[in-house]
């Protein structure tokens, strides 16, 4: 199997568990987060990504919810955040779970494939990171978000915030695989 080949499969398997969690939680929740505007689901997004960086420098958790759960967040956050950029005009608080779940798969295939070009170019680098330096990325990129928010949206030269949450995405899938998440 060449890396490529272990990459793909380890990345599948990350997202096949944040899917199975995500589609649970719709069928519980629904689509209560579609009241969210996209800052509020920054805002979640950072409060998990914080959760982490905290409990990296102190090295203990007084919550029984280890930090891999905190990544799993962030992706499905992120997926969230990019139905809601999709959704931008459409005003239905409720989507059924299969269109919920069809937003979901294209939104991780797209950034998968990202995963893949960027892979090409970088050598797939991220392996050789530290799991403390994908959390510090992924607040850089929350930071560029809410900068982009406060911009209503607008860049001069930058990507936008879509890019911004693939990177999350792919970089927290990097952290659960870094962690050994798909064989646990």
């Amino acid at each position: 199997m060449t890396q490529a080949e272990k990459t793909e499969q380890e990345f599948k398997a990350v997202i096949e568990k944040c899917r199975a969690l995500f589609e649970k939680k719709t069928v519980d929740y629904g689509t209560a987060w579609r009241i969210l505007r996209l800052p509020s689901i920054t805002d979640q997004i950072y409060i998990k990504a914080m959760r982490i960086r905290s409990i990296q420098e102190k090295g203990e958790q007084k919550i029984d919810e280890d930090i891999l759960g905190e990544f799993i967040a962030i992706i499905n956050y992120c997926l969230m955040a990019l139905t809601q950029l999709e959704l931008y005009n459409d005003d239905r608080m409720e989507l059924t779970p299969e269109e919920v779940m069809s937003h979901y798969d294209k939104h991780a295939s797209n950034t998968m494939h990202l995963m893949f070009d960027k892979n090409h170019d970088y050598g797939e680098a991220w392996r050789m990171m530290r799991v403390s330096s994908i959390t510090d990325i992924i607040l850089m990129k929350l930071l560029r978000v809410k900068q982009i928010e406060g911009n209503d949206g607008q860049t001069l030269v930058s990507e936008g915030v879509d890019a911004n949450y693939q990177d999350m995405i792919n970089y927290s899938i990097f952290a659960l695989i870094l962690s050994e998440f798909v064989n646990k």
